[in-house]
């Protein structure tokens, strides 16, 4: 983890200092890359202790499209509690329903995006629509049908796949405008795509966040995309390659800083190995599509093996 050591430096050397919708203070970059190559090793931080069964639990409840803090604790992740509970613009908004409620974040973008469209009822769009899976939900004012459809996005990135693995639109994202103020938090890791090498059967990944806080979120974004790949490479019969970060505001929070230097002090170790449960199905021995795992899967079917890693840090989230 030595190049997210380097960009900790970078933020430092050439941030820029920024209030924002917090309170407390960033020094901010715009633009940084990351890229693991996870036959080397599963990128979790060494400089301090990752809470990873933290982490793991929140990537369960994003792929079971959970939308409430209870659930996500369930999971054995506390991470959406002050956003559930503690966000003074949430508390107000008229779309909680109340406590832990987080409104339509992540997994419910990733597994149940709502689509809608209006279309002529004489036109052959209308029953093409039909036979794609829209429903109909009524006519509008000007006699145009209005349809919907609910879009399993991570179902559809797993299908093609298994069907048609060259294709260059393997991609699921969150940013959903119609939908960001029933959300207790916009989405910050926005857009996940796949790229699948046939030749050589392996799947890598690339991540792009609008946001991220460089100390305590980016470790979690890492680890959780990194174990996303190596669980979508094993139900479709790949082999889990790179994964690239991408991220346009990339900060550190003013109470941040002390927790930051300390990481800088010490020298990274070497990487531990993420271990899948062997009760997950690997495709590529089983040849049997078995997607119903991305909802079946739990977080103590993801281990670090070798984790090596010194004293733990911790530093407050900015809410």
């Amino acid at each position: 983890m030595k190049p997210y050591l380097d960009l900790l430096q970078r933020i430092l050397t050439e941030g820029n200092w920024q209030e924002n919708r917090t309170g407390i203070r960033t020094i901010a970059i715009s633009g940084a890359s990351l890229r693991f190559d996870l036959q080397q090793g599963f990128p979790a931080v060494t400089t301090r202790k990752l809470p990873f069964k933290t982490f793991m639990g929140e990537l369960v409840a994003f792929l079971r499209g959970n939308t409430s803090a209870a659930q996500f604790r369930a999971l054995g992740s506390k991470i959406w509690d002050a956003n559930a509970n503690e966000n003074s613009a949430w508390l107000v908004n008229p779309h909680r329903t109340g406590t832990d409620d987080l409104g339509r974040v992540y997994g419910a973008q990733w597994r149940d995006w709502q689509g809608w469209r209006a279309l002529a009822p004489d036109s052959p769009s209308l029953q093409h629509a039909l036979k794609s899976g829209w429903v109909m939900r009524g006519t509008l004012d000007d006699g145009n049908v209005m349809l919907s459809r609910q879009i399993d996005q991570l179902r559809e990135c797993l299908d093609k796949l298994i069907h048609n693995p060259t294709d260059r639109r393997i991609l699921f994202h969150a940013w959903n405008p119609a939908e960001l103020d029933q959300m207790a938090l916009p989405p910050c890791h926005l857009l996940y795509q796949f790229n699948a090498n046939v030749s050589t059967r392996s799947l890598s990944l690339c991540l792009y966040q609008r946001s991220v806080d460089a100390p305590l979120g980016l470790v979690g974004n890492i680890a959780e995309a990194a174990a996303l790949l190596t669980l979508f490479a094993r139900l479709s019969g790949f082999t889990p390659a790179y994964l690239n970060w991408f991220g346009s505001d990339v900060h550190i929070y003013e109470n941040q800083l002390d927790m930051v230097n300390q990481q800088r002090a010490r020298s990274p170790l070497s990487p531990p190995q993420l271990i899948l449960n062997a009760r997950i199905p690997d495709f590529a021995v089983t040849q049997h599509y078995q997607p119903e795992w991305l909802e079946k899967v739990e977080p103590s079917d993801f281990e670090l093996n070798a984790y090596h890693h010194h004293p733990p840090l911790t530093a407050a989230m900015a809410v």
